[in-house]
């Protein structure tokens, strides 16, 4: 399939406005640009951006279908999946308060420059996740940061006592659940991923240490 007709499944699937795909194509044109410099996803995805980076980000807005309070995302990166969900919140959740949490200032920067080129308004933070104050998030998200036992310690840093945490996994998620469950109490569902035959979004509530 070409990325064209990505584009065009990703507009029906998502059911987005002209303005939102057009913000996205400045962002595909932006990680385009500055990937060669600062490595902010794999040279070889490069050409489905559209299938392998927004459609793996937005899927995870729409789980959730967040409308108010914060929605926190962690070693944002690239962008994925926490800048797709910033543009997608301008139009769908514009109440919904989007923070992305990156230590790397180079990629902050890129962040920012989307940020600021596609017109919408995410904080962006340039700290690590474990020294930032926590954010008391109703939403967390992380794609491809650290295993679940880690992510779930993020989180009970970050997320509010009632809030939900939403993690891109491979298929090593079983394991995944396995070994965080020796340390952690938390109710986890996971939702097969439109992306990857095996992989799953992790619906992750309730964290506390066991």
């Amino acid at each position: 399939m070409t990325e064209t007709s990505e584009q065009e499944k990703f507009a029906r699937e998502a059911g987005v406005s002209r303005e939102t795909m057009a913000r996205l194509e400045i962002f595909e044109a932006l990680l385009q640009k500055w990937n060669p410099a600062i490595n902010l996803v794999a040279k070889s995805t490069l050409d489905a951006v559209w299938a392998r980076h927004f459609r793996d980000s937005a899927q995870v807005f729409h789980l959730a279908a967040p409308q108010t309070g914060i929605w926190a995302d962690l070693g944002s990166g690239g962008g994925f999946p926490g800048l797709v969900i910033a543009i997608l919140a301008a139009e769908k959740a514009p109440r919904l308060a989007v923070v992305l949490l990156e230590s790397d200032a180079r990629k902050a920067a890129f962040l920012a420059t989307v940020a600021r080129e596609t017109g919408v308004s995410p904080r962006i933070l340039t700290d690590r996740i474990e020294s930032a104050a926590p954010l008391r998030a109703r939403f967390l998200s992380a794609r491809a940061l650290a295993p679940l036992p880690k992510l779930l310690e993020y989180a009970e840093r970050h997320l509010l006592p009632n809030g939900t945490a939403f993690f891109n996994k491979g298929d090593s998620w079983r394991d995944e659940i396995s070994a965080a469950e020796r340390i952690w109490r938390f109710e986890a569902t996971a939702h097969p991923s439109m992306t990857g035959a095996n992989s799953a979004i992790l619906e992750v509530k309730g964290v506390a240490r066991a």
